[in-house]
């Protein structure tokens, strides 16, 4: 699908399709595009656009490169990360002719906000370059809401992890369900530090390549790069708590374990006299004069009860209980 974004007065207006000229165009804007959609394109601008295995590399070179006096620019941002599934994919922006053109195979809510704001007057848009750099800024600001939601979530975690409060059924926190949030933020709090990552080299290689040389524009692509950097300082924070919450989880389980082996074993030493006494006196041998006393079988009952309350408040008076 090709959307187009044409200057009207201060503001970008949407198509749904390629405009009748390109005298005005600003913004193309490609989502899941076909193979049809490429090459109409191509043929409108003389360029070639990059495939989705050539947005999938990982090298620098393949994602930040120069053709002509077009810039191919690339990186990696999160789509539905309000929710627990989330994807993580490159985004192509393109500089060409004036006009910036995106390529992508997923949605992140940064482009329909941006869509809106655009959509609005204000922001005085005039070619490709000013609408990146808004675009820019704006996916910068999706991804600072984004970590700060995931420190409220780890906020959360950690009340619940330290929290001595126990549920209405008397059990304390369910630690399977904390570890798989613990799982969950700190996989989304990796995944943002990539995109960032991919942001800030994107930014660093934009800079120069700048055709306009008007001061705001330059003051307002280093505004973008401390806020990338600010960005990066509470995402590794974010990942050390993460981690923090992680080994005192762990901690706590073997805690928890020990406690319960400790039980076991308190259990086993109490009730080990009564079980021998009573195997003494289960053998049934001929010659066991016991057995034909009268009390014998009170006497054997009182000497397992004393041999298991004995051990019990020894361990009791240790503080071991």
């Amino acid at each position: 699908m090709i959307r187009s974004f044409i200057l009207d007065g201060t503001r970008l207006a949407s198509l749904s399709d390629l405009p009748d000229t390109d005298q005005r165009a600003c913004w193309f804007d490609l989502l899941n595009p076909t193979d049809q959609d490429i090459a109409r394109l191509e043929q409108r601008l003389g360029i070639t656009l990059p495939t989705r295995e050539d947005m999938d590399e990982i090298e620098v070179s393949s994602r930040l490169y120069s053709d002509g006096d077009n810039e191919f620019m690339t990186a990696l941002l999160p789509s539905q990360a309000d929710g627990h599934d989330y994807l993580l994919a490159p985004v192509t922006f393109i500089l060409a002719q004036h006009h910036l053109i995106t390529m992508r195979f997923h949605d992140p809510r940064a482009f329909g906000t941006f869509e809106q704001r655009a959509g609005k007057s204000g922001p005085g848009f005039k070619e490709g370059e000013s609408a990146m750099l808004a675009l820019l800024e704006t996916i910068i600001d999706r991804l600072a809401d984004i970590l700060e939601r995931a420190g409220r979530d780890i906020d959360t975690i950690s009340r619940s992890i330290f929290s001595q409060t126990t549920t209405k059924a008397g059990r304390g926190v369910n630690m399977k369900t904390t570890l798989q949030g613990i799982g969950r933020v700190g996989d989304l709090t990796s995944n943002i530090k990539d995109s960032l990552v991919t942001l800030e080299r994107l930014v660093v290689y934009l800079h120069p390549k700048l055709k306009s040389d008007k001061a705001d524009r330059r003051g307002q692509i280093k505004a973008v790069t401390m806020d990338i950097k600010s960005l990066q300082d509470q995402s590794n924070f974010l990942s050390q708590k993460t981690t923090f919450l992680l080994d005192a989880t762990l901690g706590l389980i073997n805690i928890e374990q020990a406690a319960i082996i400790k039980i076991f074993s308190v259990v086993s030493v109490i009730f080990l006299p009564p079980t021998l006494v009573a195997s003494i006196y289960g053998m049934n041998f001929r010659l066991m004069p016991e057995l034909d006393w009268t009390l014998g079988y009170p006497l054997a009952i009182g000497v397992m009860v004393v041999s298991a309350i004995l051990p019990f408040a020894y361990f009791k008076r240790r503080g071991w209980l």
